[in-house]
């Protein structure tokens, strides 16, 4: 039987996987690049854009940051895989949060191989003030290192009580 770490890879890893990949494709698809459809006035659009860079598009106009990027991808994916496994039964917390930091990082890796970019669509901003444009895969990647840095708040916490006593 499945240990609860493979359960959470098996099924999370591939619904995020596919829903990241399936929305960038239907918005490649479906609009024009750098067109945006308001969601919320002034505050959410959905915006085309490809992001050549890392974050906020870093190293965008290198010319290593291709390489670079790719190779990131891959040494993070494999860390990410060897600490899954290493991973005690009761960590579920843990196994969440790099599950999600896996499928966003497959996610942007599988952009960058197959198209050189990724692709951007989501567009938080207050009038005409911008949070760079994101996507499901950066989403995932963001939600799993807060879940895995207040995880390790928690354990540290429960560490310093049981010290106390």
């Amino acid at each position: 039987m499945l240990s609860s770490k493979y359960k959470i890879l098996f099924i999370v890893f591939p619904a995020l996987y596919f829903l990241d990949q399936a929305t960038k494709a239907y918005i490649a698809r479906t609009m024009n690049l750098y067109t945006s459809i308001p969601v919320v006035e002034n505050f959410f659009s959905i915006t085309y854009l490809r992001n050549k860079g890392a974050a906020f598009g870093i190293f965008a106009e290198s010319g290593f940051r291709l390489p670079f990027l790719i190779l990131a991808s891959v040494a993070a994916v494999i860390g990410i895989i060897a600490v899954l496994r290493k991973l005690q039964p009761d960590e579920n917390l843990t196994a969440v949060a790099l599950t999600l930091i896996l499928s966003g990082a497959m996610g942007n890796l599988m952009d960058r191989v197959r198209h050189g970019e990724v692709v951007d669509f989501l567009d938080a901003h207050w009038y005409g003030h911008h949070w760079p444009s994101f996507n499901i895969a950066d989403s995932a990647i963001c939600v799993g290192a807060f879940l895995l840095a207040a995880g390790m708040l928690v354990e540290k916490r429960r560490l310093y009580a049981q010290k106390q006593e």
